[in-house]
């Protein structure tokens, strides 16, 4: 097992590195510059103030330098600082913004985890029932239906109709430095309610299918008919026999969904006003404020191999032919 962890964790290096490679080059490749809202509309700007501008960012080396120069600053964990006028060290600002980020996530994944599998469980042991036709529709109308649009319509609904929840930020504006933990921890919890909602109903549509799927092609096995013939109680041979092994590419899956969420951040936390890494990644788009976008890929490259390399050490602990190559 160590030796397949090695030579896993091995060969994310160069993997990473060439994702960091091509975002680098095909962001310096996307026409206009970082100065451009100060020098387009700029009368008074010269030739020599925008040679002088490329040359504080940078922009004035070779492409490949720019990245060696940055891969350097890397390895030292410096990422650099903004194009913005403040001119802070990006990862000043994306540790600031990373825990409402993963919190938002890590709640997503709770609540994906903890819908998702009964549902494909069920719908696959009462596979053309009332109950699988009705979760299919509605977990496929889920995953077609555009999330920004889901978002819009629960802001609509909770928040303008019904009053119940707020519709933007993480907390409230007024009062909140003077509540107790109890009551901050219920501001967050209804703040964060939709965008929870919203980030986990991708995930959810699409992990129940896999376990549905999953859980069909096991129940038709040779060894379920052998539990079920030995008498054995049906909630023993589901949940003990057949479950367990239904939940390898289930594990697998999850282990890839990670950075879809954190793709999926960038679209809520916009919708909402939360200060989190998606925004953060927004804004830089916009601005091309290239450093702390390089930031943002660096942190999303990570967390994208950090689930391959989960999925495939808890693949192997559940199926040993993957760690010794004999499947």
């Amino acid at each position: 097992m160590i030796q397949y962890l090695l030579k896993r964790i091995l060969g994310i290096i160069p993997t990473f590195l060439g994702i960091t490679l091509i975002s680098f080059t095909v962001m310096h490749l996307a026409p206009g510059e970082p100065m451009a809202v100060q020098t387009d509309f700029n009368p008074k700007m010269t030739p020599e103030m925008r040679d002088r501008l490329r040359a504080q960012y940078g922009l004035d080396k070779p492409v490949y330098v720019q990245y060696l120069k940055w891969l350097k600053g890397l390895v030292t964990l410096d990422l650099g600082k903004s194009f913005q006028a403040d001119r802070r060290p990006v990862w000043d600002k994306i540790r600031e913004r990373l825990p409402v980020t993963i919190l938002v996530n890590i709640l997503s994944m709770f609540f994906i985890f903890l819908l998702a599998i009964p549902l494909g469980v069920h719908s696959a042991v009462r596979r053309g029932a009332f109950f699988d036709k009705a979760v299919t529709v509605s977990v496929f109308a889920l995953y077609a239906a555009p999330s920004f649009w889901i978002a819009l319509l629960l802001m609509l609904f909770f928040g303008v109709y019904l009053g119940w929840l707020p519709v933007s930020g993480i907390h409230s504006l007024m009062g909140y430095e003077q509540m107790g933990i109890f009551e901050k921890i219920w501001d967050w919890s209804r703040h964060l309610f939709l965008p929870v909602l919203v980030s986990a109903t991708g995930g959810l549509a699409g992990l129940s299918r896999y376990a549905r799927s999953s859980m069909l092609e096991i129940l038709r096995q040779d060894f379920i008919l052998t539990a079920r013939a030995k008498g054995l109680p049906e909630s023993q041979v589901i949940y003990k026999h057949a479950l367990r092994n239904a939940m390898l590419p289930i594990v697998t899956i999850s282990g890839l969904s990670i950075p879809g969420l954190i793709g999926g951040s960038v679209i809520f936390e916009s919708i909402f006003a939360i200060p989190g890494i998606g925004q953060l990644m927004w804004t830089s788009v916009m601005s091309r404020d290239y450093p702390v976008l390089m930031g943002n890929l660096v942190i999303v490259a990570a967390l994208t191999l950090l689930g391959n390399l989960l999925a495939d050490v808890s693949y192997a602990m559940a199926d040993p032919r993957i760690r010794t190559g004999k499947v």
